[in-house]
This record gives C-alpha cells, sequence and structure tokens, in this order.
C-alpha cells in the first residue's frame, strides 16, 4: 500500500546505511515499539538472504535497547531463541537485522493441530524458556505470536526481548541496572487488596514506564552502530486475529475494584457504611461502595492527601475503598506484558516478580491449544482477568495462592474449579478416550449447564457466582464424536499427562509453579529426546 511504501522510504532516510545493503520488501509486523519489515541482502556468494528488519520507535530508552541486544547477544541463536545478524543505528533510530523465519498465524492453524503437533510445541517452547531462564532472563511477553513456528520445517523461534527483565542473580548485565531501577520503584509500604464486589466500575492500573520517553540528549549515549548481535524484540500481536474468532469469555463488567492497605495488627472489619472524608468532613458517597473510577482521576485522592499516615484503615477485606487508603501512594509493580497472558502475580501488582510468570504464559498457550480457543481470556483490566481466571482455577484457590505473596483478594460468591479435561474437551468438542481417574472431577454430562454461553452484559452481584462461570459452548454434531481416529488427529485420546502438565503451569502459587527445566522432564514428554 501507500502507506507501506512511505513508511519505506522514511526508515531508508532514518538509517541510509540500509539502502547499500537491503531491499526491503514489505512490512510484514507492526507493535508498540517496533515495525518489522521484510528484506533481502545481498550475499558475496551472489545469493539473496530474506532478513527480517525490526525498526525500534525512537522513543525507546537507549538502557532498554543495549538491554535487550545484550540478552540475545547471549542467550540467542540455539535452543529456538532467535539469532541477530547485525544491528545498525543512526541519531535516535535503531533497526536490528535476524534471520527471516516464515512462519504461521496461530489462529490460522490452531483448528487444524494435531495433538502430537501441540506436544512437540510445546516442547521446543520449553526448551526456549530454558535457555532464557538459565541466563536469568524474564521475558515478560510469552505468547504465540512471540514464539514463531514454522509447521512444515518443524522449526521455532522465541522472539521479543524487548520487554525483558532480569532475575536477582540473572547473567545479564545491563538487566542488573533495569532491575535495580524496578526494584526501587517499587512502593513495598503498601499492600493491595483485590475485592470482587458489588456494582463497581473497574479502571485499569497505570502502566508503569518501562518504555518511557526520553529526550535525544539521553539517547546519545547510547552507540550501537556496527555491533554483532542476536534477535530482537518481534513483531506484536496482529490485531486482526483478535477479532476473528471470539474469547472463551467476553469483554463485560465482572465488578472488580482495587484498593490499597496499610497492613496493622489492630485493624479490624467493619461492616460496610458510608465514606468520610476525614480531613474535609463534608465528602459523603450516597453509595455504599466507591468506584475506582473515583481513584483513578485523583479527585478524592487529593481531597484526602492530608489524612495523617498513622490512620488506621477501617477497609480491610471489604468491598470498598476509605479515604485513609486513597490518601496512600499506589503499589508500583511490573506489569508489562500481553492482556490474557498475565500471571496472577502480575495482576495483583506482586513487587517481585520471577520466571514463573513466563511458564503462567506458557500454560495459557497449553490451555489454548488443547481447548481450541484462542485468545482463551480477554479482558479490558486486570482485575476483570483475575476474576476469568478464577472461573478456571477457583477462587479460594485463588485467595489462598494471594495470601503466599503477599496479597488480599475478597471475593463476594464462590466460585469452584473447573476440572481442565472436561472444561478443554467441552470446548474443543472432543470426548477423550483416555481413562479418567477417580476423584478427577465432575463427568462431562454434568458440566453441560455449567459451561453455557456467555452473556456479554453486566451481572447483577447475586448472579455474580453464576455468571462468572458461564464459557461459551463449542459443541461439533454427533457425527464428530463418531470420526474416525484418523480424522481427529489423536485428540480423542489425550493422556492426562497433559492435563497434569497443564495444571502445573497454572499453578496460581508462583513458587510451587513448575519450572521449564522439571517441564521438560515432565512424563507428557516421556518419548521425545532432549
Amino acid at each position: 500500500t501507500a502507506g507501506v511504501k512511505k513508511d519505506i522510504e522514511k526508515l531508508y532516510e532514518a538509517v541510509p546505511q540500509l539502502v547499500n545493503v537491503f531491499k526491503i520488501k514489505e512490512k510484514i509486523g507492526e507493535g508498540t515499539f517496533s515495525s518489522v519489515y521484510l528484506a533481502t541482502a545481498q550475499l558475496q556468494t551472489g545469493y539473496e538472504e530474506k532478513m527480517a528488519l525490526k525498526h525500534l520507535i525512537p522513543t525507546s530508552h537507549p538502557l532498554r535497547i543495549a538491554a535487550e541486544l545484550q540478552c540475545l547477544t547471549v542467550a540467542g541463536g540455539q535452543d529456538n531463541v532467535m539469532g541477530v545478524k547485525y544491528c545498525f543505528r543512526k541519531n535516535d533510530h535503531v533497526v536490528i537485522v535476524m534471520p527471516y523465519l516464515e512462519h504461521e498465524s496461530f489462529l490460522d492453524i490452531l483448528s487444524s493441530l494435531s495433538f502430537e503437533e501441540v506436544r512437540e510445541y510445546m516442547f521446543n517452547l520449553f526448551k526456549a524458556l530454558r535457555r532464557i531462564h538459565h541466563f536469568g532472563i524474564v521475558h515478560r511477553d510469552v505468547k504465540p505470536s512471540n514464539f514463531l513456528y514454522n509447521r512444515q520445517l518443524k522449526r521455532y523461534a522465541l522472539v521479543d526481548f524487548g520487554l525483558a527483565q532480569g532475575t536477582p542473580d540473572t547473567k545479564i548485565e545491563l538487566l542488573k541496572t533495569a532491575y535495580s531501577e524496578d526494584q526501587q520503584g517499587s512502593c513495598l509500604q503498601t499492600n493491595p487488596i483485590v475485592a470482587l464486589g458489588n456494582s463497581v466500575s473497574v479502571t485499569s492500573p497505570k502502566q508503569i514506564a518501562q518504555h518511557s520517553a526520553s529526550k535525544a540528549a539521553d539517547r546519545r549515549s547510547s552507540s550501537l552502530s556496527k555491533v554483532q548481535m542476536k534477535q530482537g524484540r518481534g513483531e506484536k500481536e496482529d490485531s486482526v486475529h483478535h477479532s476473528v474468532q471470539r474469547s472463551v469469555f467476553g469483554e463485560r463488567n465482572f465488578n472488580v475494584y482495587s484498593s490499597t492497605y496499610q497492613e496493622n495488627s489492630s485493624t479490624k472489619l467493619i461492616k460496610q457504611s458510608k465514606i468520610i472524608d476525614v480531613s474535609s468532613r463534608k465528602l459523603i458517597t450516597k453509595k455504599k461502595i466507591i468506584s475506582t473510577k473515583t481513584v483513578s482521576n485523583g479527585a478524592a485522592r487529593k481531597a484526602a492527601s492530608g489524612c495523617p499516615l498513622n490512620l488506621l484503615c477501617d477497609c480491610y477485606a471489604t468491598d470498598r475503598v476509605c479515604s485513609v487508603c486513597l490518601s496512600r501512594r499506589q503499589q508500583v509493580a511490573p506489569r508489562a506484558g500481553t492482556p490474557g497472558f498475565r500471571a496472577p502475580e502480575v495482576l495483583t501488582k506482586c513487587p517481585t516478580q520471577t520466571t514463573a510468570i513466563d511458564m503462567w504464559s506458557a500454560g495459557i498457550i497449553f490451555l489454548s491449544l488443547l481447548s481450541g480457543r484462542y485468545p482463551f481470556f480477554k479482558a479490558s483490566d486486570d482485575l476483570t482477568a483475575l476474576a476469568q481466571i478464577m472461573t478456571v482455577r477457583g477462587s479460594r484457590e485463588t485467595i489462598q495462592a494471594a495470601r503466599t505473596f503477599g496479597k488480599s483478594v475478597v471475593c463476594t460468591q464462590v466460585v469452584p474449579t473447573q476440572n481442565l479435561r472436561t472444561l478443554c474437551e467441552k470446548l474443543r468438542g472432543t470426548n477423550s478416550s483416555s481413562k479418567r481417574s477417580q476423584g478427577e472431577g465432575p463427568s462431562r454430562s454434568e458440566n453441560n449447564t455449567a459451561l453455557s454461553v456467555a452473556a456479554d452484559k453486566p451481572c447483577a452481584p447475586e448472579t455474580l457466582g453464576k455468571q462468572i462461570q458461564h464459557l461459551q459452548s463449542f459443541q461439533e454434531g454427533d457425527g464428530a464424536l463418531e470420526a474416525k481416529a484418523a480424522d481427529m488427529k489423536g485428540w480423542d485420546q489425550v493422556p492426562d499427562e497433559a492435563y497434569d502438565l497443564l495444571d502445573k503451569l497454572l499453578d496460581l502459587n508462583p513458587a510451587t509453579r513448575i519450572t521449564a527445566k522439571e517441564a521438560l522432564l515432565h512424563p507428557f514428554f516421556k518419548d521425545i529426546r532432549l
């Protein structure tokens, strides 16, 4: 198109070194922080090689760019982590050159994948995660579009390290600096309480400024030209793919909100009552519950800013936010990543986040593969996302896990845990012939009503427990159950080990969640060699 041609011309102007080396053919991806182009390079042998050129937005912080490149210099090039050929820089424009891997769209092939292909896909994903986790790299954005898959050649590549962070013992020097800055920016004085309550609208927490715009003077300190590097951030999720297939969960109000509190031994549970601003004694709400929009617009927070810090909070473990909590600073914690793939500890703003968040994201990918539904989760904010996780993993289990990392979650209804096999078979429309172990969960027929179509409308408080369990049914005709085994592509014989691995990946407690190294040794991969 004319727009793409104009972008290519601008790229040539911004980085003139590219003109003599590459012929840029087309734009193949565009995300928040970069654009990716397909180009050919004329080699000395006379052969033209396809390359992927990733142009980072000029406002990317030089430290983040350098850290991304260092991640790929150290960890890239093997175990399904894409390598990088070159890096070009002119002023504040940076272009990372990578080998081009032709790959299929995850959504396009999801329904046609055989069970064996899914097993190989997950095995190779864990190989890539084991590699980067060995170096103390937390990817933070594991999702299908960042794990390229060539179905015919059976080649895989983990890309996009633009959001990567380091563990405390990371081997990536530049990530150590980023880790220190993230820790200093975290507000550890307050712990958020996440509540599922009545008639409360939701606003998303502010995105932390990991890729905040920097001045030109800050960028001059970075010298990245003519450096042999390895792989960069891949293209962002294609927005077109989101609209093609509906997610298991629709966009609807789950009636949730968050607040902050300061733990105190004398904190008491007080019955819901009117909210009074202790600084002015004039701000009184007409409703029993305060909307988080009040929190986000800053008006109530500003009005309550005069509250002494030694005042006791009287809203802990209730479905409202008191003026004392409104006067306190909001907690800051890393939450970068793609909606639908964020782990519970990310959604609840846990300051300490480990490589376990990548394993949760891998679990969401596995859930999509087993259920045949993508995206599986789709929520407009973090707390709605947490409520959706509860519908699969259970409210009591979520509350218990949150306590392990210093968070309090309040839910007005008890939401039971779904049986993963029953859930996936229901959504995929298959009936596994493998024997279920005793006590595994309710039968397929018993879940027909529980997994009914979800209504895309706000749910009343009294029906929250029922509405939150509703899932869109995905059933095929009776003929599908009588199809030949060859046509089922192994989906009629999914072993228990698959759902055991899925359960360990979707462990709500990051401390006990399975690691990539452990996942590769799981019985699910017993006949696949490393």
